[in-house]
């Protein structure tokens, strides 16, 4: 929970105001960037809210902050609205969980509406506002979990829906010994019709990604935008794995079409599937190219 008291001297005179607990993962800034943005290494309010729809923003990331770091001085009216409009509509049948976990570093999470069974694509937080409006969408059948790093509540999610988990076998350790999939190998997994997993080892040895219906691909660590440098990146900072390896898992994907990329970390992106190949072009040159650590999300 925020602390006036904590207020960082970054933030612009008004209601909103981000504290000194902030650990810098970008929710709020990619989430609210009419509100939000990173000054002096970690977030701050550059803009209060002028509208309803700047206010519902500014709330949603407040509710979705990982570490409770987002506060209004005057306490809000509209709690229940904010809470009620999460998971937030991305794009046909996919939405955004909110509620980011601290454990992940704050990594987004995605629930796909199908009527074969709802996935939920790694854990957000398990808070009950979210979980209730996850009820009222027709729960979760699956918990797909891209690595070890984005599991957060996962457990609590799988005890409330019976949801059947899904990981590498290579990402398995102590805490998700009992997931009741446990893929291997380094080749396509066919999961259901409209499910494609791909390993892309690299980020971590077991890292996948799933393939929705052709169109989406959910990266979580391995693929996203990058907003300092304009096109697609795998994180060189952030590479607990092996990175010449996981040049080659990016390669890998240049084999198959899709045309939006929906991240754990990083910026989402969306074009044609021939400008998508000429941007993982772009990508896996400058993966090649770059064998230092920097922050470019």
């Amino acid at each position: 929970m925020a602390h006036l008291a904590n207020r960082r001297s970054e933030n612009i005179a008004g209601d909103f105001y981000v504290d000194t607990s902030c650990i810098d993962c970008d929710t709020c800034r990619w989430m609210t960037p009419a509100v939000f943005e990173r000054q002096a290494g970690k977030s701050a309010v550059h803009h209060q809210p002028a509208n309803e729809s700047e206010r519902l923003a500014a709330m949603q990331a407040l509710l979705s902050c990982p570490t409770g770091s987002i506060g209004t001085i005057d306490k809000p009216t509209d709690m229940k609205t904010a809470q009620t409009s999460i998971p937030i509509h991305v794009v046909d049948n996919i939405y955004h969980c909110g509620y980011h976990a601290e454990n992940s570093y704050g990594a987004a999470s995605y629930l796909i509406v199908r009527p074969e069974g709802n996935i939920l694509v790694d854990s957000p937080r398990f808070a009950p506002p979210l979980v209730k409006q996850i009820v009222a969408m027709g729960g979760v059948k699956y918990l797909y979990l891209t690595h070890r790093d984005d599991v957060a509540d996962h457990q609590k999610f799988h005890d409330r829906f019976g949801c059947e988990r899904i990981l590498h076998i290579d990402e398995i350790n102590e805490g998700t010994r009992g997931v009741e999939h446990q893929l291997t190998g380094v080749e396509p997994i066919q999961f259901a019709p409209d499910m494609q997993i791909i390993p892309v080892p690299g980020h971590t040895q077991g890292h996948t990604v799933l393939r929705y219906q052709n169109h989406y691909l959910f990266t979580g660590d391995h693929l996203a935008r990058s907003r300092q440098l304009g096109h697609l990146v795998g994180f060189r900072e952030a590479c607990w794995y092996n990175w010449k390896i996981q040049i080659e898992s990016m390669k890998k994907l240049t084999q198959y079409e899709f045309d939006w990329v929906l991240p754990g970390h990083g910026r989402r992106y969306h074009t044609d599937v021939k400008s998508m190949q000429v941007e993982l072009q772009r990508c896996i040159a400058w993966m090649s190219q770059n064998q230092a650590s920097g922050d470019w999300a």
